[in-house]
């Protein structure tokens, strides 16, 4: 028997038959299965989101046959002497903190609560979840109704109860709009953030409140070093998106107020929106666009960094 006679059934058993001819065509299946999928996020988000970028980069204005010019970054350059972009910008900046700390405050409590063994748990937990069913326009226009000055019920009851003698022009005073559609962002984004927390609630081993309960450890004690550290995961996440949405925001506040009065509840979204669609500018509110999104990607940077971190 030859040296090759001896080697070829060798060769030929450590290669399973099939073997180079079965996956190349897995592999093209699972493509054709995935671009049903993919095609409409390219063209839905992908592009849009490439074309507004370089849309920024650009001198283009509403109207039909108007020559479109690259300009680098000269709409970037006036951004920087744009007072009332930037003012916008700290608006934004106050009403996404807030909104998201006092919201996040909130939902934890009722998220606790709607914990415990309470009489119709089952009731009280739908009746939280209304304000996320509700479109923001919906919303808001309730909310307008609520509080109007001459027959909003919030204003019937502070003033039957002695609160205050004249009826208060929430929405449409300097010192109130923006309290008041912070108040309006709290209470439509906490359902979202409750069922969130509620459902990392629900994840907590019972036993760790038993052992601690053994050990004499209170309800404070417990929620300090059991509750808010199994709940580190979740937390991180939720208020990261809950920035993200509350940054973003834009059909809630120009419903309640289209940033007035006087620019005092302005966000960056709704000064870009007046800035492309009613003035025409749609190559500075892209460049607009690109510096919230760079700003809002670092500021999360750093959050979720220290976040983890902490964690570690």
């Amino acid at each position: 028997m030859t040296t090759q006679a001896v080697l070829a059934p060798e060769s030929a058993a450590g290669k399973p038959p099939g073997r180079g001819t079965g996956r190349p065509r897995q592999n093209r299946e699972a493509i054709f299965l995935f671009l049903p999928a993919l095609l409409p996020v390219l063209l839905l988000s992908v592009y849009p989101l490439v074309r507004g970028i370089a849309l920024g980069f650009t001198d283009a204005r509403a109207g039909l046959n108007v020559d479109t010019n690259f300009i680098g970054f000269g709409n970037f350059a006036k951004l920087l002497h744009n007072d009332l972009f930037w003012d916008s910008f700290r608006i934004g900046l106050i009403w996404t903190v807030s909104v998201t700390v006092l919201q996040f405050v909130a939902a934890l409590g009722l998220a606790l609560l709607l914990n415990t063994n309470i009489k119709f748990r089952g009731v009280a937990r739908t009746l939280a979840l209304i304000p996320w069913a509700m479109p923001p326009v919906v919303v808001a226009i309730m909310w307008r109704l609520l509080l109007d000055p001459t027959k909003g019920p919030v204003n019937d009851i502070l003033q039957t109860t002695h609160l205050t003698d004249q009826p208060i022009n929430f929405l449409g005073d300097f010192s109130t709009a923006l309290p008041a559609v912070i108040v309006v962002g709290i209470w439509v984004g906490m359902p979202m953030t409750t069922v969130t927390l509620l459902a990392g609630l629900q994840g907590i081993d019972r036993s760790l409140y038993e052992a601690a309960s053994v050990d004499g450890a209170g309800a404070w004690r417990q929620f300090w070093y059991i509750t808010l550290p199994q709940l580190k995961t979740v937390i991180v996440a939720i208020t990261s998106l809950d920035m993200i949405w509350n940054f973003n925001s834009f059909g809630l506040v120009y419903v309640l107020t289209a940033g007035g009065p006087g620019g005092k509840t302005m966000l960056p979204m709704l000064f870009a929106y007046n800035e492309a669609f009613r003035y025409g500018n749609f190559g500075m509110a892209a460049a607009m666009g690109d510096v919230m999104v760079v700003i809002i990607i670092v500021f999360l940077a750093f959050y979720l960094r220290n976040r983890l971190r902490s964690e570690a």
